[in-house]
């Protein structure tokens, strides 16, 4: 007669987890020699390689400081591999990176930036200030408060216009999902 064993979903099959079993499970230990805790940060044995080493924590940092990409070039060598590097469509250009915003801290677009300044506003204001100076400049240049004066209503439009862009920003930067009455 075949003898039972220990289950635990009570005869029910289905209320067994996914990787409940009773089995050991496989840890992968540090490949830096002597460590016995887990290796689970990835680090790659070569430049171009999908080989990779697994480490602890504190064995990847030693090992990410002390990383050369160059290894194994000579000097001509390297530079020549960071002037093709440079040149192709995915190499990283710190001026263009830096560059594409203007002043900031890149989180506004030129629009943004460009809409500050007809409201007569640093780069770094919150919404509050916006709302601010878009009511005095538009109290000031109101086409009832100058009639006839073709400049003002220019200056008025130019007002308007970027209230609604950094209005219209600052729902994007803000924006909830609606919760569902149900």
């Amino acid at each position: 007669m075949a003898r039972n064993g220990r289950s635990n979903d009570w005869g029910f099959p289905r209320w067994r987890s996914y990787g409940a079993t009773r089995e050991a499970q496989a840890v992968r230990l540090c490949d830096r020699h002597g460590c016995d805790r887990p290796g689970d940060c990835p680090a790659p044995k070569s430049p171009n390689s999908r080989e990779r080493w697994y480490f602890c924590a504190d064995h990847a940092g030693e090992y990410n400081r002390n990383w050369d990409y160059f290894q194994g070039l000579d000097q001509e060598e390297r530079e020549q591999r960071e002037r093709d590097e440079q040149r192709e469509a995915n190499g990283y250009q710190s001026s263009a990176y830096h560059g594409w915003g203007g002043p900031g801290d890149g989180s506004r677009s030129r629009d943004e930036l460009n809409a500050l300044k007809a409201l007569e506003l640093e780069d770094d204001v919150d919404f509050e200030a916006v709302k601010k100076s878009w009511r005095r400049l538009a109290k000031e240049n109101h086409p009832d408060v100058k009639p006839g004066d073709a400049q003002a209503a220019i200056r008025f439009q130019t007002i308007q216009a970027a209230y609604e862009v950094l209005r219209a920003a600052e729902e994007r930067r803000t924006w909830k999902p609606r919760e569902r009455a149900d």
